[in-house]
Parts: C-alpha cells; structure tokens; sequence
C-alpha cells in the first residue's frame, strides 16, 4: 500500500503502483513534516523527564526509614499506572478545562482562564506532566530495585570514612544505579517516534495540531478519515525503519557502555 496510489474498491492487486511518490509527499507537506518535528519533541521531552524524574524519587524513598510510610507511597505513586488514557484524559478535562478545577481557582485570584489542553503553548508540557504522573511510578520502582541490590558494606565504608547521606548518595548510589540508568537511556532512544497515540488521541484537538500532532494521529486522520491510504501507510512505514534502526543502534551502545545482552 506504501508504494500504490490504493483504492479499496480496486484492492492491491488493481491499485496502481507510484513507487516512491507516497515517500516524496511526506517531506512535501507542511503537517506531515510538523507531525514528525512534533513527534520528535514530545518524545524527547517524555524520555528525559521519565530517566530524570523516577531517579530523583527512588533516592529520596530509599531514604525514607518508615517501611509502612515508603509502601504506602510506593503504591500510590504506582496506581495511575494503571489506569487507561481514557480515563486519564476524562480527569484532565475536568481539572484543567475551561470550567475545571484549575481555571475556578485562578477566576477565584483574579487570574484569566487559561485553555491548558486548547492552548499549543501549554499542550506539550501538559502531555508530558500527564506522562510523567502515569508512568514514573514504574520506573522508580525499576530504580529501587537497584539501590535496594547494592551491598550494604559500601554505606558502612563511606560512612566509616566520614561520608555524609548526601555524599553516600553521590559517591555510593548513583554509580551503583549507573548501569541501569544508561541501559534505559539508550535504550529509549528507540521511541524517539513514538510519542504515544492512545494518550494524544484522547487529549488533542484541532486547537493544538501545531504543536500537537503527532506522527500517529496524522496517519490516523490521513489514511482512515481522508481516505489516503497509500500516503498514511507511507508516513507510518517511514516510522517503523526510522524506529527499526534506532532500535538496533540503541542496543548496541547498550551493549558497549553497560555489556546490556539480549540474546
């Protein structure tokens, strides 16, 4: 379909075959070129904000002396996780539309409405805040799973020699936490298109197309709303070798820095 003009009603076999001119068009339209520029953004925003994020709040709960207090938080941070974007983007209209929560409040301080999920200023760092609220509990548990493997002689050394908690944290935790940490990183590198249609879907409108748009919802609005099958299958097997490579590069600079094996 990538390489054909297609029609359903004259199906692969009858659709006439353009070769690359379905390629061509992506770089030739505005909205094709935002959606990846777009994609890219997002992604990358997502990604150092879920390395960044789950990192700090394993420290600071690897911290806390209170079993029963750090369980308790442990699971609270992790039940959004849960929760489907459906039903997280319902929450966000309601605390941050027009008439929610959010807005009440700044009307109640003499502050004017403002449209977080209508505004393109603000629709980027909301989709990340969303992202980062649902998902960082896993990856803190992911981290904690580390600090709380490190062997507990390396503490008592440093603290032998004087080391306070923070110095412990620097000198003791982090290069501990290091494999790990550049695993993920590198790793995520093979998401750098993926920005997460489920969730974009659910929360954009025409409003933020400029600074919304993905590559997702644009094949999605391309080929199942407009018609252009060719073109959106085009743009999304585009997608799919970009993804294909990074993947494969991400892997190998595992391998090199953290000896990361798969198979």
């Amino acid at each position: 379909m990538a390489f054909q003009d297609y029609k359903p009603w004259l199906g692969f076999v009858r659709s006439p075959w353009i070769g690359m001119d379905n390629f061509a068009r992506i770089f030739q339209y505005h909205e094709s070129t935002q959606a990846i520029i777009n994609t890219i953004i997002i992604a990358v925003m997502k990604i150092a904000a879920g390395i960044i994020v789950p990192i700090i709040m394993a420290i600071l709960l690897n911290e806390i002396r209170s079993v029963g207090l750090k369980k308790g938080i442990q699971t609270l941070v992790y039940l959004p996780h849960f929760l489907s974007w459906v039903t997280i983007a319902g929450i966000m209209l309601d605390v941050l539309g027009l008439d929610g929560g959010v807005n009440h409040v700044l009307s109640a301080i003499g502050m004017k409405p403002i449209h977080f999920l209508g505004d393109p200023a603000f629709f980027r760092p909301m989709v990340v805040i969303s992202d980062l609220w649902k998902n960082f509990g896993f990856g803190m548990i992911v981290y904690l799973a580390v600090i709380t493997g490190i062997d507990p002689s390396y503490y008592e050394a440093a603290e032998i020699d004087g080391a306070s908690r923070r110095q412990q944290i620097v000198h003791v935790t982090l290069p501990s936490m290091m494999p790990m940490i550049v695993v993920i990183s590198t790793l995520s590198l093979g998401s750098i298109l993926d920005a997460g249609f489920e969730q974009i879907f659910n929360l954009y409108n025409p409003l933020v197309y400029s600074t919304g748009d993905i590559i997702d919802t644009y094949v999605y609005r391309s080929s199942l709303l407009n018609g252009q099958y060719g073109f959106g299958t085009a743009v999304g097997l585009f997608k799919s070798g970009i993804s294909f490579l990074l993947i494969v590069i991400a892997y190998r600079i595992a391998y090199k820095i953290a000896r990361y094996k798969i198979f």
